[in-house]
């Protein structure tokens, strides 16, 4: 049995599809208070559902019993809950889960991570703290590092609007990312199961081109046949920001901006011989789906 813990997520219910798909055993871990629509998607693809709470230690006890690998995505930067926060679910509830899982005999663990930012903010501590624990543990451990999910930073949400003609630049825009979608972080999820290659590996990943944010508004108006304009946030604001924050998660996305001001171009060629996975999306079919 694979327990995926995260699985009413983005990536985590993607990662059920996929074994869904491959025929292989999912058990998605899923709160009381988890989108009833979501839950419902996940038992239509024939997962397990286990009630439980990263933050709550006996639920994750029950949850991995019988299980053979664990797949952990979740974090309270996508869904904040009742008592949710990066102490309590990034860095203590990950704990609690590797506690669980060892305790229980799982073979694998394979934790969605990313990779390390050149500048300090709670999310990327609690990261740090949880994979060396992972290392420490009696279990195979293979850590994922992707970079940007472009279905999240190439997206409104984020100031990334180019249906509207409009895109927010975090940083100089200069710097070149290995923009990465979700499906294909989720395909490197399930190859690493039982993988002798990714036995014990921090595995980084990133999509199949590296461009830079102005590079990918210059991409945009290509396929979009229109100018997109442009509003920059500077590195020091994002600095500013970063210090000022009082609360963790505010602090954390201010240093995920810069994370991206930064730049991370990843080389996938070594990571894709040693995982067959289907073919990488790229930025231009994200954005031909945009047109």
């Amino acid at each position: 049995m694979n327990l995926v813990v995260g699985a009413t997520g983005l990536l985590g219910g993607e990662i059920c599809r996929l074994l869904a798909e491959r025929r292989l055993p999912a058990r998605g871990l899923v709160r009381e208070t988890s989108s009833p629509e979501r839950v419902a998607q996940l038992k239509n693809l024939g997962v397990e559902i286990v009630r439980g709470d990263l933050k709550d230690r006996a639920s994750l006890a029950a949850a991995c019993r019988g299980v053979a690998a664990v797949i952990s995505t979740a974090s309270s930067t996508v869904s904040r809950q009742g008592g949710d926060s990066i102490e309590s679910v990034d860095q203590q509830g990950q704990l609690n889960l590797i506690e669980a899982a060892e305790e229980a005999g799982v073979k694998q663990f394979i934790l969605v991570s990313f990779p390390g930012a050149n500048v300090d903010f709670p999310l990327q501590a609690a990261k740090r703290a949880v994979e060396a624990r992972l290392r420490r543990s009696r279990m195979t451990y293979s850590i994922l590092q992707p970079t940007c999910f472009m279905e999240v930073w190439l997206s409104p949400a984020l100031g990334f609007d180019p249906a509207n003609a409009m895109a927010r630049i975090y940083g100089s825009g200069n710097n070149r990312i290995s923009w990465i979608s979700f499906r294909d972080v989720a395909q490197f999820a399930v190859a690493a199961l039982g993988s002798a290659r990714a036995r014990n590996m921090v595995i980084k990943l990133g999509g199949p081109d590296a461009l830079s944010p102005l590079e990918v508004v210059r991409l945009a108006e290509k396929v979009l046949g229109k100018e997109i304009a442009v509003q920059h946030v500077p590195e020091e604001a994002l600095r500013a920001q970063l210090d000022a924050a009082t609360d963790s998660l505010q602090k954390s996305f201010a240093g995920l901006m810069l994370y991206y001001a930064a730049g991370d171009a990843i080389e996938m060629a070594d990571t894709l011989r040693a995982f067959p996975v289907e073919k990488l999306k790229s930025v231009r079919e994200l954005l031909q789906a945009i047109a």
